[in-house]
């Protein structure tokens, strides 16, 4: 049985801080959301491997001028090198770095590639298992501690958001590869979130986002080469959606999700990130007039509930889950 986290004063993040980055999620959240909208867009004109370099490269952008500009404003000299003033890297940087964009392509890469393998149901439900890995592996690697108060959010939470396709699983041997796939994008996603969270002691959300979209950019580059007619779009309502996608979903919403991690702990992020189909589903409804039933409701409210429980938690906080 997990004992509850006794924490220290001085580790508990003030109250201000704490409503400050929820409400940094929350945008985030909001923005990340808005992906599978401008995603269905970009795909009247391009395939998904195009669309999702053309997002990385354009993010790619973003980020090298945002970071440009953060080291310009906090080092007189006007260097635009990659890393935070006075903080080289090193070789376990460089190397983190790197898996974090490795994590994060596969994560999406091996997502897309369930979608085809097995139901959405199926790919849905597995995938919404990131935060139980996300715990799972900050108990195992980072040595945090999570409270019987956010177990049992988080239960409710995941609870939640497997209802609304839990109707429709179907274990069947021909879902088999589908299926593992998914689990292993869950597992992947929730190894991003981790990893990130390590890297945010050290470095801006900035430069980890940089080294994400351009070298996921690199990853993804020779497989949109050869299984697109064409990697950049040709009609400007694609290019709209390709450029939202980067600024939106890629600089504002995981810019700030990253942001985050400085304060909130990975496994309360893989909780409140558990919103995003449902927030999607709202708006397909709104713009695209797809309905909405009863379940769906259901399921948005179960998941608020489970993310209260483990929001109340001191397990939440970044600082707070440590040994």
């Amino acid at each position: 049985m997990t004992k509850p986290l006794e924490v220290r004063h001085k580790s508990i993040i003030p109250w201000p801080a704490e409503l400050l980055s929820v409400l940094t999620l929350s945008i985030a959240l909001v923005a990340v959301s808005c992906a599978a909208i401008f995603i269905r867009i970009a795909e009247r004109d391009i395939g998904p491997n195009a669309t999702i370099f053309s997002r990385l490269v354009i993010a790619t952008v973003v980020f090298w001028g945002l970071d440009a500009l953060r080291q310009h404003r906090s080092n007189d000299s006007g260097d635009f090198a990659l890393t935070p003033p006075n903080t080289p890297y090193t070789a376990n940087d460089i190397v983190r770095l790197v898996s974090v964009a490795l994590v994060s392509t596969l994560s999406v890469t091996l997502w897309a590639w369930s979608l085809t393998q097995t139901s959405v149901a199926n790919s849905t439900l597995l995938r919404n298992l990131t935060p139980i890995f996300t715990s799972l592996g900050g108990w195992l690697l980072l040595g945090q501690h999570f409270d019987r108060r956010f177990i049992l959010g988080t239960a409710i939470a995941v609870s939640g958001a497997a209802f609304i396709s839990f109707d429709d699983f179907n274990l069947a041997a021909e879902h088999l590869l589908g299926d593992g796939l998914a689990l292993l994008s869950a597992v992947l996603y929730g190894a991003n979130l981790l990893l990130v969270e390590g890297l945010r002691s050290k470095y801006p959300a900035t430069t980890i986002l940089l080294w994400r979209c351009s070298v996921g950019a690199a990853l993804i580059f020779p497989v949109a080469w050869f299984s697109e007619d064409r990697i950049l779009p040709q009609t400007w309502e694609a290019w709209f959606a390709v450029i939202a996608l980067a600024v939106v979903c890629q600089a504002l919403g995981q810019g700030l999700l990253v942001h985050s991690l400085k304060t909130l702990s990975s496994g309360f992020v893989a909780v409140l990130l558990l919103l995003e189909p449902l927030l999607t589903a709202i708006f397909a409804w709104v713009i695209f007039s797809e309905a909405l039933d009863f379940d769906n409701w259901v399921a948005f409210f179960v998941v608020l509930v489970g993310i209260y429980f483990a929001r109340s938690s001191r397990s939440s906080s970044g600082e707070g889950v440590r040994r």
